[in-house]
């Protein structure tokens, strides 16, 4: 017997109905730490430890947080920044981020700190399929393969292009410089040192001696004691702060006079400079990508001015010239842009707007911008110069974009 028309229409809309209700319970399922009033955030960052002076970074993050939720959240959406502490220790960050998935159910990895903890974590991230964006570190492998990791993505400019940067220089100022290294014994100091010694081929730069430490040892005065004896004139100094400011002591106290260039995690006058003396540091070259919240000439700048303000409100204990907190609050401006450009509440729309970047962050640099492609997990390229005259960092009219 055949079923009347109306009886079968009926029953295609109720098909149809059902499987729609299917298809969105299996995203929300799919998408955990987003609802309509909030998102949650996961970060791993050494808080204690070695590396404990990038913990103001979570302090310019939460600031920037802070500021987007007390002006409504994003699309209505307050962001809760979970945080946990891995004393720069790979297989701590691995917990941390597990911690953060499986039971606070973030809906996405971010600014996790070091090359070897974002190495430890990346493979259960990309398994698991949650964003694990805007890593703290430039280590050049966070973008090298985005078919294979393509839930990673770092943000500043990476070692490689940091270190093509450097090597611009010399070859500019100081085309037959021998060069002694001092690097730290992991993927961020080789990485940085291979990208510099690739820059230099073909030139008449020459390394004549190099130099490496472990970040568990206690000091490297027998390294800098070595390399002020090895005949270079010119230092590259690939270190985290304690390991930069031992490097500057080390210079001063033997009489070495190279050309010092430190690498950008390191230049940090506030936790680098001034506890070892801001004379020691005097002619330190350096490479920067962001508005340096000391320079007069930035005083003024709208986008500085609401930083600054933002920070005295929102993290009064942390010093808004601590350029750590100046990165942390640039991180977060671009998290918070790219959570606007997603078409819908779900990890793989956070990713495909991750993707799709072209973002001017007003406290970048002018001329740095943010942006990637399907293919260009980069998203900043470009550094300047700078060099610290004993009071405050000078930029040099030398800007370097990455050669890819």
């Amino acid at each position: 017997m055949k079923r009347p028309r109306h009886i079968l229409y009926a029953l295609v809309v109720a098909l149809v109905v059902a499987l729609t209700a299917a298809a969105c319970g299996r995203e929300e399922e799919t998408s955990p730490g987003i609802s309509d009033n909030e998102i949650k955030i996961g970060g791993s960052y050494p808080f204690s430890g070695p590396a404990s002076a990038y913990r103001t970074i979570a302090d310019g993050v939460r600031a920037y947080f802070a500021k987007v939720n007390a002006e409504g959240g994003v699309d209505g959406r307050r962001i809760r920044f979970i945080t946990y502490d891995d004393a720069y220790e790979p297989q701590r960050a691995l917990q941390n981020a597990r911690r953060l998935i499986e039971r606070d159910r973030v809906f996405a990895l971010f600014n996790t700190l070091g090359t070897a903890n974002n190495v430890a974590i990346w493979d259960y991230t990309n398994r698991e399929k949650v964003p694990q964006l805007f890593v703290a570190t430039g280590a050049s492998i966070f973008g090298a393969d985005p078919d294979k990791h393509p839930y990673t993505m770092g943000w500043q400019p990476d070692y490689v292009t940091e270190s093509q940067a450097y090597a611009e220089y010399l070859k500019r100022t100081k085309p037959r410089a021998r060069v002694a290294v001092l690097y730290q014994n992991d993927e961020f100091g080789k990485n940085l040192l291979g990208g510099f010694e690739r820059a230099i081929r073909g030139s008449g730069i020459r390394i004549v001696a190099r130099e490496s430490y472990e970040v568990t040892d206690p000091s490297i005065a027998t390294q800098m004691r070595r390399l002020a004896t090895s005949g270079a004139d010119t230092f590259l100094d690939i270190t985290t702060p304690r390991f930069s400011a031992q490097a500057i002591v080390g210079v001063a106290r033997s009489g070495w006079r190279p050309l010092h260039i430190l690498n950008s995690v390191g230049a940090s006058k506030r936790l680098v400079f001034k506890p070892v003396g801001l004379k020691p540091a005097t002619g330190i070259v350096s490479a920067a990508y962001f508005k340096d919240p000391e320079d007069p000439q930035w005083a003024n700048d709208a986008a500085m001015r609401e930083y600054k303000a933002a920070m005295r409100r929102y993290a009064p204990r942390t010093d808004p010239n601590d350029t750590f907190a100046t990165y942390g609050w640039a991180v977060a401006q671009t998290l918070v842009e790219t959570l606007k450009k997603m078409e819908d509440p779900n990890r793989d729309s956070l990713m495909d707007a991750a993707r799709s970047l072209d973002l001017e962050i007003p406290i970048l640099l002018p001329g740095v911008r943010v942006k990637t492609s399907e293919s260009d997990y980069y998203p900043i390229e470009t550094v300047q110069l700078m060099r610290f005259d004993g009071q405050r960092w000078r930029l040099l009219d030398l800007r370097y974009t990455a050669r890819r």
